[in-house]
Order: structure tokens, then sequence, then C-alpha cells
């Protein structure tokens, strides 16, 4: 199997009914209860367009095959990945069940959100799906001219030893810690954790900064001595890659029991997806499709991880074996509306009182959370 390209854009325009007749026009469903036969044929007064959406290798793109696969674009990104599909092979078969899309998507996967950021910037991607706390600096930094549309990963952080050593976040004191994502979610969630749980990030461990996670498994197969902070699915992969690698810590949970110590009812949130403002507003009928069809993508990939674990072998995402054992594990999540506003601004409430720069030096504003 050929590796992957750090950055694969791909696409394909769906077919459109010819005839138009009386539908009604498409609202907005929670994501959370998409149905599993998201998708409609267009009103005769609705424009039609193609989105472009951006994710990572990871949580947020494996969320997305079932769409992807809707769409008709995995077997092309399949193709260009140089992965052959076995003839019993889900994929192009729409194992979701989304119905018919009335709208086009591009999707380009890329290793990190640094490199896609900039792309949803200049305007090159309509929706992007980044950390949490990176999506409040974005609406800093365009003055917001980005909204969040939905949560869709919650906590999928954990830490990783090749050893038993490490039986709370405490006794990382004096570790050296590798880990992927500086200036996001990993570096202010894990400082956070280590502060309030009286280790000084800044004297207490020292923290290696990598620029991708397959750099931190790579140290950690080279040195059993240090420790990985890893994202699901790749905490997963560790533990088939290195010899007596465990998880240690799951993140998630130290953080709730962190805020319960601490009287703070926030919860830890990966990642959610935003999207240009001006796209909202001039596309709301192909942002209402895409959240009601990515709502069924995610639970299509919750509830048969076998299956969904093949689309995202296609993606080029990780393998299938991986992605099968990994998915329980991943938090993947289509939250909107209030449930997502509610749970986003807490934890970004919580990043905020300890570094406020982690969130671009102040809390969005009400606009910030997209609403039907």
């Amino acid at each position: 199997m050929r590796t992957p390209l750090t950055e694969t854009l791909i696409s394909r325009r769906s077919l459109i009914a010819a005839s138009a007749s009386a539908l009604a026009s498409l609202g907005l469903a929670a994501c959370g209860n998409a149905s599993a036969n998201a998708g409609s044929e267009p009103a005769a007064n609705e424009v039609v367009t193609t989105m472009r959406v951006g994710a990572l290798q990871g949580p947020t793109g494996m969320g997305l095959v079932g769409l992807m696969d809707a769409d008709g674009t995995l077997e092309d990104l399949a193709a260009a990945n140089g992965i052959e599909l076995a003839e019993d092979s889900p994929v192009g078969k729409n194992p979701a069940g989304i119905g018919a899309l009335a709208n086009s998507y591009e999707f380009t996967l890329a290793g990190s959100a640094d490199e896609l950021a900039p792309q949803l910037i200049q305007g090159d991607l309509d929706v992007l799906c980044v950390p949490a706390n990176l999506a409040a600096t974005l609406y800093q930094k365009t003055e917001g001219e980005v909204q969040v549309l939905c949560v869709n990963t919650l906590g999928v952080l954990d830490i990783v030893e090749a050893g038993d050593t490490i039986q709370s976040i405490s006794d990382l004191a004096g570790r050296t810690i590798y880990s992927a994502g500086r200036g996001s979610t990993p570096q202010y969630a894990l400082e956070y954790l280590l502060r309030e749980n009286g280790v000084d990030p800044a004297t207490d461990v020292t923290i290696q900064w990598a620029s991708e996670h397959a750099e931190c498994l790579a140290a950690l197969q080279a040195d059993p001595s240090i420790v990985c902070m890893l994202p699901q699915p790749f905490a997963t992969s560790a533990l088939a890659q290195v010899e007596g690698a465990r998880i240690a810590l799951d993140l998630t949970e130290v953080w709730n029991e962190t805020a319960q110590a601490t009287g703070n009812d926030s919860q830890l949130i990966t990642g959610v997806a935003v999207a240009r403002r001006e796209f909202v507003e001039n596309y709301p009928a192909t942002v209402a499709e895409f959240l009601d069809a990515y709502a069924a993508s995610v639970d299509f990939v919750n509830s048969n991880p076998a299956t969904a674990a093949q689309l995202i072998e296609a993606a080029g995402i990780i393998k299938a074996q991986i992605a099968e054992k990994a998915i329980p594990y991943c938090n993947i999540v289509c939250l909107t509306g209030s449930e997502m506003r509610e749970g986003l601004e807490g934890y970004l409430e919580t990043l905020f009182e300890a570094d406020a720069q982690s969130v671009g030096g102040s809390m969005p504003e009400d606009d910030f959370y997209y609403e039907a």
C-alpha cells in the first residue's frame, strides 16, 4: 500500500435529478438526531453548489467517510492513494445509507490543521475541521468571518507509555513527553491538566513538540523511556507497534476528574467544524444538507465500525484493522445548536481563564455559534 500524500484533494459532482417537483424545503435537523436517509433533491428555488471541505487524517476525517462515499469520492481517493479495493468492499456502495445529495463536495485531507487553515482564510475552503481552540483563534483573526457549525470530536487524547510507571497525571513530573499539536488543543489541554494537578509544565516536565503524530510514535519506538501524548486512532496504533505500550491515562477521564475537583463543569472538546461566514449566508441549504449528512455519517461510523474502518482505510487515514479498534475510543460526534454551544463555550472559557491567547485573546461573541 502506498503511503498517502500529506494533503489529498478529491471530488466528484453528484448527479442531480432533472425534475424539481414539489419538495419540502430542506430544514436543518439537529446534527445528533439526523436519520440515515440524510440528503435530498433541491427545490426549484434553491442554489446548488460545491462545498469544499477540509479535514484531518484522524477522527474528524473518520467521521466524514460515510458522506465522502455517498458523494462518490472514496473510490477516486482510494485510487489516488494506490489502494486496491476488494470485490466485496463497501466502498462506493453508500453503506451509510445517505440519500441523494443536492450539492457536490470536495474533500481535502491533511496531517495538521496548520496546512489547511490558510486555505480557509483565503477562501479556498468553505468548511474546515479544526481543533476547538483554533476555531476561536480563527474567529478573532478573521474579525468574525468564520462560524462554528458543529462539535465533531470530544476528548481523544491519551498518554501512552511502554511500561507501567504512570498511574496519574502527577506521575508525569520529571518525564519527557512527546506530542504534536503545539498551539492547539493538545498543548493547552495538557498544560491545563498539569497545572491543575500540581505539575508546572514549564519546569516540572520536558515537552518535545513534533510536527506530526508519527514522529511521536517513532520517538517512543526508539526510546521506550519517554512518554507520548497521542490522539486516537494513533494511540491504538502505538499499542500494535511498540512492545509493552499501553494507554496509561485517558485525558478525557483526567479532565472530568479535574473539573469535578475544581468545581468546573466543562468537558474536553477536541475538534469542531467551522465555515466561512460568507458561504453560510450565501448557501444556507447547502450547509443544512452538509450537517444532516455529516450526522448520518457519524452515526454510521459509530454503529458499524467494521464497515466504516474499510472506508477509513480507503480514504488513506489509517489501516482498517487499527481503525476498527480505535473507533469506540474516538468520541466522534456531531453536536449542533444549543448542545454545541453549551459544551464548546464552557471548554473555551476554561482555556481562556488559563491562557487568554489559547483562544485568540478573548472569548468569541454570540455570532461565532451557528444557528439554523
